[in-house]
């Protein structure tokens, strides 16, 4: 299975990208992660927010690959535990499915791309800022990786990924 988290914005600290290559790099065999950083548009002061916010979505709608299921992460969205995110992840191991995640910019998502999507997640109940939730997101993963392949990396409750 292949996962692409399709962000806006490719002009982060150093930090950000050595923290995500940490996860994506555990992730051996079943999964492969793959960061796509879709340029932000120049914002002038009188920038046109809406048109600006469209434009965002028709890059990230441009480099999605084909076929992929597709998930916005939003904070309005679904709150999942990592066990679920596990769960989700094995069906769509077995089921040969390729995922798309989707991080719009500063004002958000599209409407074009969130009709797009299949499901709206949330990676925490708090605001998190760009940079971090792509590293919390690459450490999601891996910890869902983790619970998949029996690893030692999740030390809280075992529970069966059939729930």
């Amino acid at each position: 299975m292949r996962i692409q988290l399709l962000a806006i914005g490719d002009r982060m600290p150093r930090w950000v990208a050595d923290g995500f290559d940490t996860y994506s790099r555990r992730l051996r065999g079943k999964i492969r992660l793959q960061l796509v950083e879709v340029p932000a548009p120049r914002r002038g002061k009188n920038a046109d927010i809406a048109r600006l916010v469209r434009d965002e979505g028709q890059r990230l709608l441009a480099k999605v690959e084909a076929g992929a299921y597709r998930i916005a992460l939003d904070e309005g969205g679904r709150v999942l535990t990592t066990q679920m995110m596990a769960s989700r992840f094995s069906t769509w191991c077995e089921d040969g499915s390729n995922v798309a995640f989707f991080v719009g910019g500063a004002d958000g998502l599209s409407n074009e791309a969130i009709a797009s999507v299949n499901e709206i997640w949330s990676l925490s109940s708090l605001t998190l800022a760009h940079s971090l939730a792509r590293i919390v997101f690459a450490e999601q993963v891996y910890r869902a990786y983790s619970l998949m392949e029996g690893l030692p990396y999740h030390r809280g409750e075992r529970r069966s990924l059939e729930q």
